[in-house]
C-alpha cells in the first residue's frame, strides 16, 4: 500500500525540465510554463526549491 502520508512528487527529472524551461529557455510563454507547472506540483517554488535541495543529500 502506498504510504499517502508523504506527497507524490513528479520525477526528478521532470522537475529539472521545468527549472531549464523557467531558467534559461529565453522564451517568456515557456519561462511562465516552467513555473507553472513547479507551482502546480509543490504549491510554491520555495517548497520545490527545498525539495531539490533534500534530493542532492541523497
Amino acid at each position: 500500500m502506498l504510504d499517502s502520508s508523504k506527497p507524490q512528487y513528479p520525477p526528478l527529472p521532470l522537475i529539472q525540465t521545468w527549472i531549464w524551461m523557467m531558467t534559461q529557455s529565453g522564451n517568456p510563454e515557456i519561462q511562465e510554463k516552467g513555473q507553472n507547472n513547479l507551482i502546480a506540483s509543490f504549491g510554491s517554488l520555495a517548497k520545490a526549491n527545498q525539495y531539490l535541495l533534500e534530493q542532492e543529500g541523497k
